[in-house]
């Protein structure tokens, strides 16, 4: 957009006229009011009935008595992978609680002949479901010094399986990095080889996205299609799924709906030109914290906040002055409508807009007695604008700090402590205050998501940011501090998030008294980053990648 039209367009809103404003530029959104059309649909009584009858029987599948080990896991890794594992919680708890009983608590000898496939997809869903397994199980597919044994380079699902398995590790197991790397390499070896066409679509999609670190309705819609490939797929379980993704598809739709009429109303697009119009990005970002069907009120919720965060970020990050952000800040930390006062016109719609936002979440808490949480709410929101505040100053002072400094303010301004908050908000009577104190006491699972965050998003959109404008990223830091070239620092970096993950890994396997499926938020914010930011910024460069990962969650259905 050009910088006359920005300054008209902020003039109008009675910004200071003659101050020099940066801009960023940003492309506007990709899909303009293509989310208003969807109406509301009614699932028809046959449909229904339909699907009690196909989940009848893959549950009858999960019942029926264990002869072999492998296809009873194969059956439970392609429920979690198709998206439908929500259906089947207590059966699948009580399957793999026997096995990991039989295997590992009874020491049962019986699966030592086990091959490296077998052994290491028991490793992977144990883990997924919390139980801390020992990696010393692959010890038996590594020689006499220690590296895993040559001849398994031509078992590829084997290799595919372990490499899989090695995104759950944590601190010390060093077996498993070796398996990391030992796997990767070999399975990139094997893309070039006359793979069977179904395998080589499995290996090409696990070595650009591991299934752990991937966001779950993305995987799914995926694995539907890779499932299909299969000649060995089950007929009852896939349509289970297909008919399962599209009716949840239509939840989405119409949620996305409703909140894009929320923007569109806001008009923020004419109104703060200068900022990011991305309200759909930020719905397929909730989609990955929470897709399932209960959780509407915590995903209207979240987009909500996420929404106004975004231009909020544009506003200290591009357009205000630091005048004008000082204003901002202090209005948030008064935190009611008389503060509006103080603010410039373009401020204050947005100030309103969010005072509403977090009214409505207040009424809906009331309403079920949760009213505690909007506390929580907002004390996260100052410390999001505080930290933000304080970058500003850093770069109106043209302050470049040691890493380690920028670390303890970028962490913040990340928003994932902020949204791991909000994130808790929608989900009904298992969060109590206790949880909220946790989550406000830094614990380490926290703190870990927001190094993902941070790094990842840093790592591919510091340059952008430079060229219009911004405080150092890690990137400079680091470069700055140690006297590195870009591609060091980020080697480094990149080294800081893997050891991120590690420590997300050891906290979902501690013992604790959060409940697990708040600890799963968390889990799936840091796998929104690592799916958004794994190449590109494609949160702010919106018409890349992830375009085509909203089209196939929330656009195109399941051929049935």
């Amino acid at each position: 957009m050009p910088a006359q039209l920005l300054d008209s367009e902020a003039q109008t809103q009675n910004a200071t006229p003659d101050v020099n404003r940066r801009s960023a530029y940003f492309s506007p959104s990709v899909w303009g009011d293509h989310f208003l059309s969807y109406a509301s649909m009614e699932t028809n009584m046959e449909t229904e009935q339909h699907v009690q009858k196909l989940k009848a029987e893959v549950k009858m599948m999960l019942k029926a008595p264990v002869e072999k080990l492998s296809p009873k896991l194969e059956l439970i890794d392609n429920i979690q992978r198709l998206g439908v594992f929500r259906h089947f919680k207590n059966e699948i708890e009580e399957i793999l609680q026997q096995i990991h009983k039989d295997s590992y608590v009874n020491c049962d000898d019986q699966e030592n002949g086990d091959e490296l496939y077998t052994v290491a997809l028991r490793f992977r869903l144990l883990r997924q479901q919390g139980y801390n397994v020992s990696c010393n199980v692959f010890s038996k597919f590594t020689n006499n010094n220690g590296n895993f044994k040559e001849s398994l380079v031509e078992d590829v699902l084997g290799l595919l399986s372990l490499y899989e398995a090695t995104h759950l590790m944590t601190h010390g197991e060093e077996l498993l990095d070796e398996a990391l790397t030992f796997t990767t390499t070999h399975l990139q070896s094997a893309t070039h080889r006359a793979l069977n066409p179904v395998v080589l679509k499995q290996v090409t999609h696990a070595l650009y996205q591991p299934l752990w670190k991937g966001v779950p309705r993305l995987e799914a819609r995926h694995h539907l299609s890779a499932y299909q490939d299969h000649n060995s797929h089950n007929e009852t379980l896939l349509n289970f799924a297909k008919v399962d993704f599209n009716l949840l598809q239509q939840v989405h739709q119409r949620e996305l709906s409703d909140i894009a009429r929320w923007w569109k109303d806001l008009d923020f697009a004419n109104k703060l030109p200068f900022a990011r119009d991305r309200v759909v990005e930020c719905y397929f970002w909730t989609l990955g914290v929470y897709f399932e069907p209960q959780y509407h009120f915590g995903r209207t919720t979240f987009c909500k906040v996420i929404a106004m965060t975004s231009i909020i970020d544009d506003i200290y990050d591009v357009y205000g002055t630091l005048e004008e952000v000082e204003l901002f800040t202090e209005a948030i930390e008064r935190w009611d409508v008389s503060a509006m006062d103080i603010l410039p016109d373009y401020m204050k719609i947005c100030y309103q807009a969010l005072l509403d936002v977090y009214t409505e979440m207040e009424d809906k808490l009331a309403n079920e007695g949760n009213l505690y949480a909007i506390h929580y709410a907002r004390e996260s929101m100052k410390i999001q604008v505080r930290a933000y505040f304080r970058e500003a100053k850093w770069f109106h002072q043209k302050y470049t700090p040691t890493l380690d400094e920028y670390m303890s303010l970028a962490l913040v301004t990340s928003g994932y402590f902020m949204l791991a908050t909000i994130s808790f908000l929608g989900m009904g009577d298992i969060v109590t205050k206790d949880s909220f104190e946790w989550l406000f006491s830094n614990p380490k699972i926290v703190k870990a998501s927001e190094v993902v965050g941070r790094l990842m998003d840093d790592m591919v959109s510091h340059k952008f940011e430079q060229k219009r404008g911004h405080v150092a990223s890690a990137v400079e830091c680091y470069m700055d501090e140690y006297g590195v070239t870009e591609e060091e620092a980020k080697v480094t970096l990149t080294k800081q998030v893997d050891n991120a993950w590690k420590d997300i890994n050891e906290e979902l396997l501690n013992i604790t008294t959060i409940p697990k499926p708040l600890l799963l938020r968390i889990l799936n914010l840091s796998r929104v980053i690592e799916v958004v930011y794994k190449n590109e910024d494609g949160y702010t460069h919106a018409g890349g990648v992830l375009k085509g990962f909203v089209a196939s969650v929330l656009i195109k259905p399941v051929p049935i």
